[in-house]
This record gives C-alpha cells, structure tokens and sequence, in this order.
C-alpha cells in the first residue's frame, strides 16, 4: 500500500533502449543494479502512448534494484522500429553515487561504452569528489560521483 499523504514518492526512472540484452550489459553488469524481473508488454501498455511508440512495435521492460533502493530503474525495450537518434543537448539523465568508480569505469570501457572525461566534482556545501558521465549504445546518459567521506 502507498501512502501519498506525505507528498511525492520517487518510484522509478525509465530509459527507452533498442537491445535490452546490451543495456542489461551496463546497467547491471558494469553499474551493479540487479535485474529484478523482465517482462513483455500488453498491447494496451499505457506506455505506447506517453512515449509515442508505434502500436506495431512491440515491448519489453526490465525493471532493477540498487542495494538500498527497490526497483528504483526501469529499461523499455522497443522492438519493430526505429529508436531516432537522442536530440542534444541531452534533456535527461540518471545520477548515481557510486563506491568503486574507478572499477565501474573500466568496466564500461571494456564493455565499449563512452565514458566522458572524469571532473572534479565540488558540491554546493565544498565537499570535492570526482564525477563522470556514461553513454548507453541508445545515448542514455549515466552520471556516476563519488564524494570520499570526510577524514576524522
């Protein structure tokens, strides 16, 4: 049961992908998230009209977990047509914080997905971290930091 009294609850984010399988290869593999379930569209999925997809494609959605957060990422899978290309500047992303960064991003390298150059990150209150975007094979963009905890 959700209880809405209290304001908004952040459910889940969504990225559109054209091979499930390759996206799986980041998000989970590379990023860590576990695959909670996939599963096949209905052809009333109310997503065929709130992404403008086209009836004649089919869909499939995969839905992951982090280890604090439960079923917090959601990847759409759109088969039968042609996903176009991601307008830039890019209109959306996903921030994840994340412990290994340096392990996080060899493996995307390896996996041959873009990895931007990392910046030094420096957060509105002065901590410093490090900070580096992500690009998915369908130009979803993954921001992952780390902010190293204060010594004592």
């Amino acid at each position: 049961m959700t209880d809405n009294t209290g304001g908004v609850r952040f459910q889940r984010g969504n990225f559109v992908v054209s091979d499930l399988e390759r996206a799986l290869v980041l998000y989970r593999d590379v990023l860590g998230m576990k695959l909670d379930f996939v599963k096949d569209s209905p052809d009333d999925s109310y997503s065929y009209p709130v992404f403008e997809i086209d009836r004649q494609a089919t869909m499939r959605f995969a839905v992951l977990s982090t280890e604090t957060q439960v079923r917090t990422m959601a990847l759409t899978e759109i088969r039968g047509m042609d996903l176009p290309p991601v307008p830039h500047p890019r209109r959306s992303a996903i921030v994840l914080e994340i412990q290994d960064v340096d392990g996080v991003l060899r493996r995307a390298r390896d996996a041959g997905f873009h990895v931007y150059e990392e910046e030094r990150l420096v957060t509105h209150d002065g901590r410093v971290g490090r900070e580096v975007g992500i690009v998915d094979d369908d130009d979803n963009l993954v921001v992952i930091y780390h902010i190293p905890a204060a010594a004592s």
